[in-house]
């Protein structure tokens, strides 16, 4: 309120955003980062970029694949354990018991890291 003429005061700020930045913003692009762990090292890992207008589980599944077929490995099977702790905190480690074949390390990770 100005003190002189007990009116409010406005103030109006002009926000005007780079197209790039509005552009970003109207894409779902959804990262999930999927890393392999040995001895509590990590032996590789990669980020998928989903630009697509599929849901979130498509998203998370079509990542999953692409992720399995970099690193040469078959799809982990989703175990119930998974599920809830990937709806819990949006990340899932799959061990052994998720795999038909033997592994050679000890866990697949994923994590979204973008939404």
């Amino acid at each position: 309120m100005c003190f002189m003429c007990r009116e409010p005061k406005r103030l109006f700020f002009i926000f005007e955003a780079p197209v790039e930045f509005i552009a970003e913003q109207d894409e779902k692009i959804m990262r999930i980062w999927g890393k392999l762990w040995q001895d509590n090292h990590l032996l590789r890992d990669m980020v998928v970029e989903d630009r697509s207008d599929d849901t979130r589980t498509h998203k998370v599944f079509h990542a999953l694949t692409e992720i399995c077929q970099e690193f040469d490995l078959a799809e982990p099977i989703w175990l119930d354990a998974n599920v809830k702790d990937f709806q819990r905190h949006a990340k899932t480690r799959f061990g052994q018991d998720s795999f038909i074949e033997t592994i050679e390390f000890d866990a697949l990770e994923i994590q979204v890291i973008e939404e």
